[in-house]
């Protein structure tokens, strides 16, 4: 055996709820995969040139097509056979209000049906065959044996399928590191901030930036030992490897992150900057049409802008919102956009769909390495969206190989999430990129970042990061 390789399976929004399917899904997922490799995948590239990496893709996406398009017909023949014409009729037709004596009740609810603007309802999710998870480890496998063949190292040879031939200098990306978490799952009432997440200066080292964030986290630690405060004392580990911590409103953790950073002396905002995910997708409340940010407080999507206006006009060192709508709230994303978007990017979780999303106000997206994702898919999504993309694992679901970080510098990104500084899974990753680091020092090919980027950086705040820097 040449080589190994393992991605992370995606199966959309999590369910908290429903664990015990997800896990006889994931299960079924991975057997399935095993078949496929065992035996039609086994046959199919058995004579292939593993240095021919786009032949060999192009092989995996035509097998993973027949089987999804085999799929989708026969769930289309399901679905039409269960279908009876009674189904059909409330499909198409809908309750009537309830009848009411009130005569001012009935006047208002028309006023307010007319004026209120209809809830957009959630987009079917895209569906996950069973087994996809072959196609993007099998790619990756083979990726890394043709590097193994050529005798370079895996960035090198991902740099070289994206650029025709390997790069004479290489950047190692800036490490975006989960701080804590006060996510749906945390122990405390807030659910909006799934991942606060530091984002050091650039032209550091990847082992100063862990250094810097484990001496931020202990002083967290020490300050929320000795606080009085309510609701401060509660801690978990979280599913991205940073700690989840039990608070009511979104300024207690940035407050905390805050007051850590002062005692420091670490200049936030400045030195240091912060970006949150805020995984609103699943915070939905769609039997009220409202986002729940924390226990039994509830926000309209609207009410949600001037939420985040709010806190980013508070927090200026906040610079990126990640997911802070559901796909579906478009005029939202125009509207947040349009108040912060000078101060603050807006960042979509794209999980690895082959287009960005096309929503206004969207700066850049989240690219992850999941089911059948080839890893020529990634060099051609790099490539058709050059500055707007960062590189970050799937925190619930993170693969135990270490090729990600290879991935991401050969694909030349600025930036890569790889989540919280404890699990195996996530320090495997940083390790990587540490040695990667030093090698490319040794051979004096090592360039730095002299300034932020897109796409967590507008215009205006690279210009004033650029004239801190130079301070």
């Amino acid at each position: 055996s040449m080589s190994s390789a393992a991605v992370s399976s995606y199966f959309g929004p999590k369910e908290t709820s429903l664990d015990w399917k997800a896990g006889s899904q994931r299960a079924d997922h991975v057997m399935t995969a095993v078949q496929w490799i065992n035996e039609p995948l086994n046959h199919m590239l058995k004579g292939k040139n593993p240095c021919d990496q786009t032949e060999v893709d192009h092989a995996l996406s035509d097998f993973f097509m027949a089987r999804y398009m085999e799929e989708k017909d026969i769930h289309s023949r399901e679905k039409e056979e269960s279908r009876s014409p009674s189904e059909s009729d409330l499909v198409l037709f809908s309750a009537p209000p309830a009848q009411t004596k009130d005569k001012k009740n009935v006047d208002k609810a028309k006023r307010s049906n007319t004026s209120e603007k209809p809830f957009p309802p959630a987009e079917p999710p895209e569906p996950v065959l069973l087994g996809s998870l072959a196609i993007g480890s099998v790619s990756l496998a083979v990726a890394r044996a043709g590097a193994v063949l050529q005798g370079i190292p895996l960035y090198k040879y991902v740099a070289a399928l994206r650029n025709q031939e390997t790069p004479t200098q290489f950047h190692v990306p800036v490490s975006l590191v989960t701080l804590l978490s006060c996510g749906k799952t945390s122990p405390g009432k807030l659910s909006l901030l799934e991942e606060v997440i530091l984002i050091p200066r650039v032209g550091q080292r990847v082992k100063q930036i862990i250094t810097m964030t484990l001496e931020l986290q202990k002083e967290m630690m020490r300050i929320m030992n000795t606080s009085t405060k309510a609701g401060a004392t509660q801690a978990i580990l979280h599913d991205s490897g940073a700690l989840a911590l039990s608070y009511e409103k979104p300024e207690q953790p940035l407050d905390l992150i805050t007051e850590a950073c002062t005692n420091l002396g670490l200049a936030l905002g400045t030195e240091i900057h912060l970006a949150v995910n805020c995984a609103a997708h699943e915070l939905m409340d769609y039997s009220k049409g409202k986002y729940e940010v924390a226990t039994g407080i509830l926000k309209s999507p609207d009410e949600l802008v001037d939420m985040y206006q709010t806190l980013i006009n508070k927090y200026p060192a906040v610079v990126a919102l990640i997911d802070p709508f559901r796909r579906e709230d478009i005029d939202q994303w125009e509207k947040l956009s349009n108040v912060i978007g000078d101060s603050c990017s807006l960042l979509a979780d794209m999980t690895c769909k082959s287009k960005a999303p096309s929503l206004l106000g969207v700066s850049g997206c989240i690219l992850k390495h999941i089911n059948e994702t080839t890893v020529s898919d990634l060099v051609l999504i790099t490539s058709d969206h050059q500055g707007s993309l960062l590189m970050a694992i799937t925190s619930s679901e993170p693969s135990s190989g270490d090729s990600l970080s290879d991935i991401a510098v050969g694909l030349g990104l600025d930036y890569i999430k790889l989540g919280g500084l404890s699990g195996a899974e996530r320090m495997t990753k940083y390790n990587r990129l540490i040695s990667i680091e030093e090698e490319l020092a040794q051979q004096g090919i090592l360039v730095s970042k002299e300034k932020h980027s897109p796409p967590l950086f507008t215009e205006k705040l690279q210009e004033q990061s650029n004239t801190a820097n130079m301070a």
